[in-house]
């Protein structure tokens, strides 16, 4: 059935807009551009529709929105998704796919364009795939096939990698170039499954069934990128059940970053592309060997010093054990002891050195009072003849014997006369 717009203008809203502008045919921009946003209202078809179409001129915002142009041979239409409507989106877009947008078309009024606000988008032919991709998805997450408790951890050094993928393309060469890159050691066993068609599901559910006999370490299962019908084998529930059932680790690496398939959600690991797989996989073996040298270089440093600690702490304990030895003692005692002697001597010569100071002050003290001195200083000393100083001219008598003593000798006198002194 074929629609068109001014058919389905209301009767009520042409009479208001004539109303409110009279009968003149002049109207403003904002009018006119308002009046069509109200045409565009009232049609519900366009409301809730989808276009097919190929994608043109697609560019993502920084902001989050998608803005794309739909065309076919006949036209082409403006499309923007916005940010908050990007989270059903399961692929990137790209010029020239084919496309289904489900959404609504409206004008914006200050250009004057009508556009289409998309609010689903899927590849063409992609629909009933993905709405069984969604209710695959939710009947394994309903049995607890996702559940993290089941996951198994990743061994950190595999010695046997397997790989399930098509023999040649780009993601078995980027397996391999990865993995004997960091590991050269590493040994691959390839099993060429089918990635894509009828026989696929079937190949790759083979491939980790044979790999789990062969007692691997770790497994990759994977293929390069392609549409939701390329990739639809790791989707099935056959394979889904057999990366669940097997024991050994299962590392999913299909497509690329933006595609996901139900193994992604079952395996035990997932990697965005195939090379990450097998970074993830393969550890690293030179970055391994120099952590251990340095790990090496750091216990020999620690070593080293405790060594030198426990010398330091031997030589102090020899030197307790030599001080606390009787040789050590008698050693302590008798330098003690000459400490003693040499303090002793010390002490005596200056005790003698005082003494020899003070003597010679008495002797200089005595030399003053000395007899002797004066009597070289031209005096002389008298004595009775008993010995009694002779001090008092009136204690001797005429023919009284004094001695008298000069410095050299004695002298014996007789007083002859005496004159004693008048003290007035």
């Amino acid at each position: 059935m074929t629609y068109r717009i001014h058919d389905r203008i209301d009767a009520d809203l042409r009479a208001d807009f004539r109303a409110e502008n009279g009968m003149q045919n002049i109207y403003t921009v904002g009018q006119v551009n308002s009046y069509i946003k109200n045409m565009f209202a009232q049609d519900f078809l366009l409301q809730e529709l989808s276009v097919k179409g190929e994608v043109s001129n697609c560019k993502y915002h920084s902001s989050g929105h998608i803005y794309f142009t739909l065309k076919d041979e006949k036209g082409t239409i403006a499309c923007v998704m916005f940010a908050g409507n990007r989270s059903g989106l399961t692929f990137r877009m790209a010029e020239g796919m084919q496309v289904v947008v489900r959404g609504s078309i409206d004008v914006y009024e200050r250009d004057g364009k009508y556009q289409m606000y998309a609010k689903r988008i899927t590849q063409e032919g992609a629909g009933a795939l993905y709405e069984r991709f969604e209710q695959l998805k939710r009947e394994l997450l309903e049995r607890g096939m996702f559940a993290p408790e089941y996951k198994k951890p990743i061994p950190p050094f595999v010695r046997t990698l397997g790989v399930v993928t098509a023999p040649t393309g780009a993601a078995v060469r980027d397996i391999i170039n990865v993995a004997t890159r960091r590991n050269p050691f590493v040994q691959i066993l390839l099993y060429p499954a089918i990635v894509q068609g009828e026989a696929a599901a079937a190949s790759i559910v083979k491939g980790i069934r044979e790999l789990e006999r062969q007692n691997v370490d770790v497994i990759i299962v994977g293929r390069g990128g392609g549409s939701i019908e390329d990739l639809w084998a790791f989707n099935e529930e056959v394979v889904a059940q057999a990366v669940f059932d097997c024991s050994i680790p299962i590392i999913s690496a299909v497509g690329h970053e933006v595609d996901t398939t139900i193994i992604d959600y079952v395996s035990d690991l997932r990697a965005p592309t195939p090379s990450a797989a097998a970074e993830l996989a393969v550890c690293d073996i030179f970055h391994f060997i120099a952590q251990l040298e340095g790990i090496r270089a750091a216990l020999n440093r620690q070593m080293r010093g405790r060594i030198r600690l426990c010398r330091a702490d031997l030589e102090a304990f020899e030197a307790r054990i030599r001080a606390n030895s009787p040789m050590g003692r008698i050693r302590e005692k008798r330098a003690y002891a000459v400490s003693l002697e040499e303090r002793l001597g010390a002490a005596m010569n200056d005790r003698i050195t005082m003494s020899r100071h003070r003597l010679a002050i008495y002797i200089e003290k005595l030399k003053g009072l000395s007899p002797l001195d004066k009597l070289n200083q031209g005096y002389s000393y008298v004595s009775d003849e008993e010995g009694r100083t002779f001090t008092d001219v009136n204690k001797v008598s005429i023919g009284d014997r004094l001695h008298v003593y000069v410095k050299n000798g004695r002298v014996e006198a007789e007083v002859m006369r005496k004159y004693p002194r008048e003290i007035s």
